[in-house]
């Protein structure tokens, strides 16, 4: 492999990693200030709420703790590996890239701080506020990260001088439509990683009659949300690659494996063997009509295929090969679909049994296995995704402007595969004990403690803080 692959190996991989612990963060933090919210609304049941929101609270803490880490090693690739992008775009990538610590990550660092260590010494208001800026902070912070990945989409307030991008119009790069429609789709997929994590984890104590009171509840908390995350995520995500038809043609071709502009009404490809060498499908499976509903919303429609666009980008961008590799494309967008469809049926069958019988969704055993087993889903669709909004846009890193191949820092294969040893051997042990840490924090539940903990930083006493404890000091 030479630098240039090594290099795009490394910054997938390493992004892969770090959107781990990302996407669980930011829809968890919102969802445990709704449970805090629900323990200082609801005091008649105040005890129940508190258990479950210090439970999953903990989960959050371990997950953000770690995933911070990941963070900090993911921006110091911009110099490592993409010297040349980062003196390409520095000044208006650096802009949400600053403005991402000082508004966000600052604020949720704190408040996390006087959240949990404050538990049962500030005021119940007090306590609630902390938590939901919390939440608001992990919002924030998606959001300029998702507004400096948009603009490499769709640049735009921006002028060449000197072979670098000079910021022109803030006002244009905070309101371009693109951020917004990554940022509604990122939102909606956070919300259900983190519905279908308390969805899992409900289940699963729910099966042995553990706490029943608490997770019976948890689950229909993490119920409302994985429904509506569901629909979020399906609805921006589908208007995203309807706006990628218009903006990004060849990605939009490569998600439908379209060689040759369609007929109007296009089909879908439903399943196809692709053959990138031949430029050609050797194998199609079509569903007639669907191609133009999914791509206007429309019974007629077509739209262009890869071999012409790529003739055309030659005439805009010199010469070149500016197909991306399709089969990456292709099967990613597949995958992303068919888990969101199924995410979607199971969110709202468990909404049916819940409103079918009172106590029926916590007593139907083969939905509860289902929920334990699909914990992993939201995040292999999250990943897949990412695959095809990345791997879409190839060979541009900046879309139009500048290539992976121009903006790849002049190092050697064996210093780019030096580090990405390095980096692989630090996020695997990472994710290795964050997983190890939720897995044996989730299945000890709220009376039994984790069996392997750290001495000086014992499984906290879910039952007698918060609310209550504060309560019963005053």
């Amino acid at each position: 492999m030479d630098v240039v692959e090594l290099s795009r190996f490394q910054f997938a991989s390493t992004s892969i990693f770090h959107f781990f612990f990302v996407s669980l963060t930011v829809g968890l933090a919102f969802l445990i200030a709704v449970m805090e919210t629900l323990a200082y609304t609801r005091s008649h049941r105040r005890a129940v709420y508190e258990k479950m929101t210090n439970f999953f609270g903990h989960l959050f803490l371990i997950n953000f703790a770690v995933g911070v880490v990941t963070g900090i090693v993911q921006e110091f690739q911009f110099g490592m590996n993409w010297s040349e992008y980062s003196d390409f775009v520095g000044n208006i990538f650096g802009v949400p890239l600053a403005l991402e610590v000082l508004m966000a990550f600052f604020l949720e660092s704190t408040f996390i701080g006087l959240w949990w260590f404050g538990k049962d010494r500030l005021r119940p208001w007090m306590r609630l506020g902390s938590i939901w800026l919390v939440a608001i902070g992990t919002q924030i912070s998606a959001f300029w990260i998702v507004l400096a990945n948009a603009w490499m989409h769709h640049p735009v307030g921006y002028e060449i001088v000197e072979g670098q991008a000079r910021l022109t119009d803030f006002a244009a790069v905070v309101f371009n439509y693109k951020a917004w429609l990554y940022f509604a789709h990122v939102q909606g997929s956070a919300w259900v990683v983190a519905g279908f994590f308390v969805l899992g984890i409900s289940a699963f104590h729910l099966l042995r009659r553990q706490d029943t009171d608490v997770y019976s509840r948890s689950l229909r908390v993490g119920l409302v949300f994985a429904a509506i995350g569901t629909v979020f995520s399906i609805v921006s995500g589908h208007t995203e690659a309807q706006v990628a038809r218009e903006d990004q043609p060849m990605k939009f071709a490569a998600m439908e494996a379209q060689w040759e502009t369609s007929d109007s009404p296009a089909p879908w490809s439903l399943v196809a063997v692709i053959d990138e060498e031949e430029q050609r499908n050797s194998f199609n499976v079509e569903i007639p009509i669907v191609g133009s509903v999914l791509a206007y919303n429309s019974l007629e429609g077509r739209y262009e295929g890869l071999i012409p666009l790529n003739e055309q980008y030659q005439e805009l961008y010199g010469e070149g090969d500016y197909i991306p590799p399709v089969t990456w494309v292709y099967w990613s967008f597949r995958i992303m679909v068919a888990i969101g469809s199924l995410l979607l049926a199971t969110a709202f069958l468990g909404l049916f049994l819940w409103w079918r019988r009172k106590h029926g969704l916590d007593t139907t055993r083969w939905y509860l296995r289902a929920l334990v087993l699909f914990i992993p889903l939201p995040w292999i669709a999250n990943f897949t995704g990412w695959i095809v909004t990345e791997m879409g846009r190839q060979p541009f890193m900046v879309y139009g402007e500048l290539t992976v191949t121009e903006g790849v820092s002049p190092n050697s294969a064996g210093e780019v595969l030096a580090g990405l040893i390095g980096l692989w051997a630090v996020y695997l042990a990472l994710i290795g004990l964050d997983v190890y840490l939720l897995s044996v924090t989730a299945r000890a539940g709220i009376h039994r403690k984790p069996e392997a903990q750290l001495v000086a930083a014992p499984a906290p006493d879910y039952e007698g803080v918060g609310l209550q404890g504060y309560e019963r000091r005053n």
